[in-house]
């Protein structure tokens, strides 16, 4: 196990370029587990007897952790559960994910998390886009389960809760079927804003570069207790959360839904070292009337992602907590988690920025040419690198279009300076065209965030037949908090932003923002919504 450093340029000299699957040529870990089941193994040979997962009353070892994944692996593999097949997770937060996950992975098997937000008719689609063989599925999220006639074409529908699932886990355990680290190990389907999504195909190799990232750039070890607040179906969950605490062969806290109060509650008792939320967590957290009474001094790593962290929300958790170190982590779940880290000194020195490319990633922007532009330009963001995802299940087309040679296109708009430093300024989507003045939603969001008594805030485009579009902010006002004159929202982002930046209109809400499976605010949705023909004029400042 290689020693964790604060130097990243250590850690890269660990890598080596190899020639990977399509012809990809990519800097890689020339020390690595070549599968993801072996964390787990070595976790149980290395470690015993350190406590691996806590999960509710319960409380396993990495020894009793494998145990029971060879177990399951035994019982799946005796219900016909063969190499490559695809083993749909409709699971929460919780130790059946984290069996299901490695026992899948022992025997060769796919896994395709899915939501627990997911409806039957989406988990209908990914049941059939992936020609499952197989559907693990919680008591609580059955009425999302497809019908009996769709159950009945699977070799495998278990209830996680039930006796049959239980007699899985008790059997005899099955040996790690031979495998190669280039095989899909999980399909992770991405939120389209339109049609249907796509699923990314993820290798052991791109889930163990990942892995690797994560526990080296944030100095991971078997001290960590890591606090598992985001879903496990999430690529965030999955690797920050799952197999980068294998990996260090720290524990892993489960918390089975987010809410501040639990959150910090499980944090002062376990003792948590470790985890990786989004802003919005944080500043509930901050906003917890126990925030200031729990024994958070072992909380040593913070990391965050998915939208931009106001800097009040950073000073205020600085103050707070002087040992934290906050790491901003930028990445999709094409590249396997964060393609770019923040270094924890420099989060508040280039609070602007996402950070620097994670070992072994390498970052272009790119014109609309696929030509590289200048430092300090602005292009489309591609990424490459070990952790970048095979392509999409069954979409050639997509998958062309999408990722270029050992690139993947994000779709981000943002530049690169000198020093290599990179900046997010928005999806090309959706950046705001006044009148040929373009405008970065997520700057202006940025400053509004900032704003006392502000929870949350989306800024979008608003059709406008003399200038194109027009500059409107969804603003969500924390809990307790006072109305905001619109008027005090204003004056805020007119000394902080240029003027064509400043919303025109505004909608002040008390109601969360709408979000897909994976988190992320649906700004498509907010877009429809201030369609004249649909809704009438928004409400004017």
């Amino acid at each position: 196990m290689m020693a964790p450093s604060s130097d990243w340029r250590a850690v890269a000299r660990r890598l080596r370029w190899e020639r990977r699957p399509g012809d990809r040529v990519v800097r890689c870990f020339a020390d690595r587990p070549g599968r993801l089941d072996a964390l787990v193994e070595r976790a149980a040979r290395e470690r015993p007897q350190a406590e691996a997962l806590v999960s509710g009353d319960e409380r396993l070892t990495w020894l009793e952790l494998d145990a029971r994944i060879a177990a399951l692996a035994g019982g799946m593999a005796r219900a016909g559960i063969e190499h490559g097949e695809r083993i749909v997770m409709l699971l929460g937060n919780g130790l059946p994910f984290v069996l299901v996950f490695f026992a899948a992975a022992r025997l060769g098997a796919v896994t395709v998390p899915v939501s627990v937000r997911e409806q039957r008719a989406g988990l209908e689609y990914v049941i059939g886009d992936c020609q499952a063989a197989a559907l693990f599925y919680e008591a609580a999220y059955e009425a999302a389960a497809p019908g009996p006639a769709g159950l009945a074409r699977l070799k495998l529908a278990l209830d996680v809760d039930g006796a049959a699932f239980a007699d899985l886990v008790s059997g005899s355990p099955a040996a790690a079927a031979p495998a190669s680290q280039d095989d899909v190990a999980v399909i992770l389907y991405t939120s389209g804003t339109t049609g249907h999504p796509k699923g990314a195909m993820l290798s052991h190799a791109n889930l163990i570069h990942s892995t690797l990232n994560y526990a080296y750039c944030m100095e991971m070890g078997p001290a960590d207790r890591c606090l598992v607040a985001a879903p496990m179906s999430h690529v965030t969950g999955l690797v920050a959360s799952i197999t980068a605490p294998a990996y260090a062969q720290g524990a892993m806290i489960v918390l089975q839904s987010f809410s501040a109060a639990r959150f910090l509650e499980l944090a002062d008792k376990e003792r948590m070292t470790h985890t990786v939320m989004v802003p919005a967590m944080y500043n509930l957290c901050l906003m917890s009337p126990s925030f200031e009474r729990r024994n958070l001094a072992a909380w040593r790593v913070a990391g965050y992602g998915g939208a931009p962290m106001a800097l009040a929300t950073i000073e205020r958790l600085a103050e707070a907590l002087p040992g934290l170190r906050l790491m901003n982590c930028y990445g999709a779940t094409e590249t396997t988690g964060p393609a770019v880290m923040m270094p924890p000194a420099l989060a508040v020195s280039h609070r602007g920025s996402v950070g620097l490319p994670a070992p072994g990633v390498e970052i272009i922007v790119m014109n609309h040419d696929g030509r590289e532009v200048p430092r300090g330009q602005i292009g489309e963001i591609w990424i490459g690198g070990a952790l970048v995802a095979q392509g999409y299940w069954g979409a050639a087309a997509a998958t062309a279009s999408e990722f270029v040679g050992s690139f993947w296109r994000s779709g981000d708009l943002g530049t690169m300076d000198e020093a290599g430093f990179v900046y997010v300024h928005d999806r090309k989507k959706d950046m705001i065209n006044r009148g040929g003045y373009k405008i970065f939603s997520a700057e202006v969001e940025s400053v509004l965030t900032a704003q006392a008594g502000v929870a949350e805030a989306a800024v979008v485009g608003r059709p406008c037949a003399v200038l194109g579009e027009r500059v409107h902010a969804v603003v969500v006002l924390a809990e307790g908090a006072r109305d905001i004159p619109k008027r005090t929202l204003r004056a805020a982002l007119g000394a902080a932003l240029a003027d064509y930046k400043v919303p025109e209109t505004w909608s002040i809400t008390r109601e969360p923002l709408p979000r897909n499976p994976n988190g992320k605010v649906m700004k498509r949705l907010l877009r429809e919504a201030l369609e004249p023909h649909r809704h009438g004029e928004a409400a004017k400042a």
